[in-house]
């Protein structure tokens, strides 16, 4: 694919084509908040798939997902995942010998605890012989760790898989660097006196300077904000739009606190410290506030700030899944059947953000469905401007037909549908796939939705 954001957002021309083919059709959040959604006719027919197990959701529970350096912070990443687990064994009081296999999902590994899963499934008493592996695939790690589950219920592996994501950004490790490193393990080797000396020798104050891990793509070293600041101004998202959005993300996971429908999140005793009861990153501000805030990433002309961007945070979450006659058989009444999944890959240095627009579609077709099937969408908010860029995208026939290879665009989703119960901007973590099934299971219940 030929390079589609090759411009910083201060040298993107005013006359540029994206510029041009997106102003054309500005996306205000607020206009499309006030929009009345539009009396569709549903489709009726089953997703089930002829000689394919049907897999159902029992029930998931997440810790309160809190900013980084606060209440977890003393803590290890199997810590908040062993407090998932055994919140989960307490909502559905399943035998853990019933448990055939566990999987989670985390993007900065502890090096101590690399596989996360098989520590924190011994920690919560499950049994020395369930097996358990750890996946990492950036913000989507847990819905990896999902649907690995789901494709071992499928393929008639097993018949019980607790899948999850864990993520400690309070305590990410940091490394020695490499010339460090390499004195350290050249010490351990050697022998003699004379050869220690030999090496502390060559020691220089700089070996001491840490590499820090970073939020970056290691093929474009771009960081993730510097992508999402070009991808809102190659599809013209004002800083204004951005901030609307923001503020609504907040509001309506202030608003889902407030009415007790985030019912997935489980109290957590943290050692030595009082009992975490709900989310702390859930702060609605005001347009007025969030405009004083400088750009973070693009510097002076970028849009996107810390106010429109999902902030770094420490939880855990687990859902239990299960072939569905395994949890009728076990009386359980299942929350949602999994029917179809799909994962796109995009150029990491112009379309690392688009995700949403390639998976959709491909999701959709699938399992048979439009848009207009679909009661509840629930889309990963890295940054405002990432999910406004998808939403123009999804919505522009000329984006379908040049970069897509589809004759019509998809349709952006309506905002009465989309991330209702706010997103990760407001309740952000690094494996955010279990909040937003979460949401759309408790939504599924609250409003009788049919698909999501």
């Amino acid at each position: 694919m030929t390079s589609l954001l090759t411009y910083t957002f201060k040298s993107l021309p005013s006359t540029s084509k994206w510029a041009l083919r997106f102003s054309l059709r500005p996306l205000s959040s607020s206009s499309q908040l006030q929009a009345a959604a539009a009396v569709q006719t549903k489709s009726k027919k089953t997703l089930a798939k002829p000689n394919i197990r049907n897999i159902v959701v029992v029930d998931g529970v997440r810790i309160p997902f809190l900013q980084s350096g606060t209440s977890y912070k003393e803590l290890m990443p199997h810590d908040l995942a062993r407090a998932a687990l055994l919140g989960l064994l307490h909502r559905t009081s399943v035998p853990k010998d019933v448990v055939d296999y566990l999987v989670f999902g985390t993007v900065i590994q502890e090096v101590k605890t690399s596989n996360v899963a098989r520590e924190a499934a011994l920690g919560a008493g499950f049994s020395d012989k369930t097996p358990a592996h750890t996946v990492t695939m950036a913000c989507i790690s847990s819905n990896q760790a999902m649907t690995t589950g789901v494709s071992l219920i499928a393929s008639g592996q097993f018949d019980v898989v607790v899948a999850g994501g864990v993520e400690l950004m309070s305590d990410i490790p940091i490394r020695h660097s490499r010339k460090m490193r390499k004195m350290m393990l050249d010490l351990n080797k050697a022998k003699t006196l004379g050869q220690r000396l030999s090496l502390i020798s060559k020691f220089r104050l700089n070996f001491l300077s840490p590499e820090l891990p970073a939020v970056a793509e290691f093929s474009t070293s771009e960081t993730m904000g510097h992508s999402a600041d070009r991808l809102a101004a190659a599809f013209a998202v004002s800083r204004s739009e951005q901030d609307e959005y923001a503020l609504r993300s907040h509001s309506l996971a202030k608003k889902a606190q407030d009415e007790g429908l985030l019912s997935d999140v489980v109290p957590f005793k943290v050692p030595g410290k009082d009992t975490v009861t709900q989310d702390n990153g859930i702060r609605p501000s005001s347009l007025e506030q969030m405009a004083k805030l400088k750009p973070a990433f693009i510097k002076p002309y970028g849009t996107v700030t810390a106010a429109n961007s999902s902030f770094l945070t420490d939880g855990a979450s687990a859902v239990l899944i299960m072939a569905e006659e395994k949890a009728l058989a076990m009386g359980y009444k299942p929350k949602a059947y999994l029917r179809d999944f799909t994962y796109v890959s995009q150029d990491p240095k112009d379309q690392l953000l688009l995700g949403p627009t390639y998976a959709t579609p491909k999701v959709l077709e699938k399992a048979g469905l439009t848009m207009n099937d679909i009661d509840a969408f629930e889309f990963h908010e890295a940054f405002s401007g990432q999910i406004l860029a998808n939403l123009k995208a999804m919505d522009s026939d000329w984006f379908a037909q040049n970069y897509m290879g589809r004759k019509a665009k998809v349709g952006s989703p309506p905002l009465e549908k989309f991330n209702n119960w706010g997103g990760s901007l407001s309740l952000p973590t690094h494996c955010p796939s279990d909040l937003h099934l979460f949401h759309c299971l408790e939504m599924l219940l609250f409003t009788r939705f049919n698909e999501v």
